[in-house]
């Protein structure tokens, strides 16, 4: 009897070791998997295909994979009504600045902040928008054929792996509107980065957006923060296209007082346009343009700006200084994904653009998942670990002593990269991730942490 309790004991200890083993085991992979995903190799097909005009020219259905989209008439007049209505909500509600000054962290305006008004619901718009986005096939048939069809329905079933604190909201909604303002400001952003179509033109999954331009340009003046344009890389983008987008963004929103200027190494104050997708155009477009002696340079006119081009792979920095671009950034939150978004590799950008007299814009960001719009690409999934994925990136990007950080993003919530407060949810078979064991303003506050840790390092670099 004692040798049978004896063993008995012996081969409940020995369970016992070996589930702390495996579970030891288990941890270790998923750390290697989110802290150390830079060596992800690039060139691996779940990569390649997210991107236009890499592989094959692989066209992908991407939230952010911009075409013709002529909205219908009435509900373009609704937006227009709707504006007025924010526009006017707006004014009632101001409260003393100085009030808001004392509550929040200043500005930094060497944060700049990428910004989505792109959703919609039935209240504000007739219709969901974006938050009813559809399931996108992958390329490869045999692929696809294992995954869900069909498209969310909202407001239970959304676009996101995470569930927004202020619901499946309406971007054009003034509450919407202040509260987000009232978030980037108290994360110490100073500039928003305002994903823009020219007039009549959306997304795939969207409509015409530039109405709203005004009223995100009056609240964020209230929060005394910037705007600044991201060119979505609509059909038949060219250097004549571009030339009379930034006229008509400067000739309309210049003069306001939240229009941003970024003031250069010679004195001068200038607008600055990030372009996403620029590789899909050839430099010598671009040149046309982007240099003095281009067919349609906007050079040293009343429209010059800074132009800032998006690198995916090593071979863009050619291109892009080549094109005449006057900086370039990285936008992707996915460390390992693209040759730019990988950590290690912002050092060596960082020396070309210095040796070229170009700026280097490093983009971070708190996490990545998208299997709730791309249900097979879990491989490029980067967990958030709790906030340390986050503070992994801006520590990477306060190495290469970057004049301008960028942030990727505020509410992309379809790629599960937003900073915006997310809440628990659970509805049927669907449970959204949460920032939990932390608060909803977690990355906020995280945000804000390194903006004044930015600031410190960066008096540092100056003396």
């Amino acid at each position: 009897i004692l040798n049978y309790d004896i063993m008995a004991r012996f081969r409940r200890r020995t369970c016992i070791i070996l589930l702390l083993f495996i579970l030891f085991i288990c941890s270790i992979m998923m750390a290697l998997k989110t802290l150390r995903p830079d060596r992800a190799g690039f060139g691996d097909p779940f990569g390649l295909g997210l991107l236009p005009d890499l592989q094959q020219r692989t066209v992908l259905l991407d939230s952010k994979q911009n075409l013709l989209n002529r909205a219908k008439g009435d509900t373009v007049t609704r937006a227009s009504n709707l504006r007025s209505i924010a526009v006017n909500t707006m004014k009632a509600s101001m409260s003393p600045v100085k009030k808001l000054e004392e509550e929040l962290s200043s500005p930094n305006y060497n944060f700049h902040i990428f910004y989505y008004i792109w959703y919609g619901n039935p209240q504000f718009d007739g219709k969901y928008i974006h938050w009813n986005h559809p399931l996108l096939p992958h390329w490869d048939p045999k692929i696809a054929n294992n995954y869900p069809k069909g498209r969310h329905n909202p407001p239970e079933d959304i676009g996101a792996n995470f569930y927004p604190e202020l619901g499946s909201y309406s971007s054009k909604d003034p509450a919407v509107i202040e509260a987000h303002m009232k978030q980037m400001r108290s994360a110490s952003t100073g500039v928003i980065v305002l994903s823009w179509y020219p007039p009549g033109m959306a997304d795939e999954n969207g409509e015409p957006t530039d109405d709203l331009v005004p009223v995100v340009l009056d609240y964020a003046h209230k929060y005394n923060l910037k705007v600044t344009f991201h060119i979505e890389p609509y059909k038949d983008r060219d250097d004549r296209s571009m030339y009379h987008n930034v006229k008509y963004i400067i000739d309309r929103y210049g003069s306001h007082p939240a229009f941003y200027r970024h003031k250069t190494s010679t004195g001068r104050f200038l607008p600055m346009f990030y372009v996403y997708d620029s590789y899909v155009t050839i430099p010598e477009i671009w040149a046309n343009l982007l240099t003095v002696s281009g067919s349609q340079s906007i050079r040293n006119t009343p429209y010059d700006a800074l132009f800032i081009a998006l690198l995916v792979e090593e071979r863009h920095k050619h291109d892009i200084h080549r094109s005449g671009f006057d900086g370039m950034y990285t936008y992707f939150a996915t460390n390992g994904f693209s040759y730019g978004s990988s950590h290690h590799n912002w050092a060596s950008l960082k020396a070309f653009c210095d040796s070229n007299n170009l700026m280097f814009i490093p983009s971070v960001g708190p996490g990545y998942i998208d299997t709730s719009i791309r249900p097979w690409n879990n491989h490029n999934t980067r967990n958030r670990v709790n906030g340390k994925y986050y503070e992994t990136a801006f520590s990477a990007a306060l190495l290469v002593r970057p004049e301008i950080i960028s942030i990727t993003s505020f509410n992309e919530w379809h790629e599960g990269t937003q900073i915006e407060k997310a809440v628990p949810k659970r509805t049927g078979q669907v449970v959204y991730l949460d920032y939990k064991p932390h608060k909803p303003n977690v990355y906020l506050e995280l945000t804000q942490k390194w903006s004044e840790k930015y600031r410190k390092e960066q008096e540092q670099w100056l003396m």
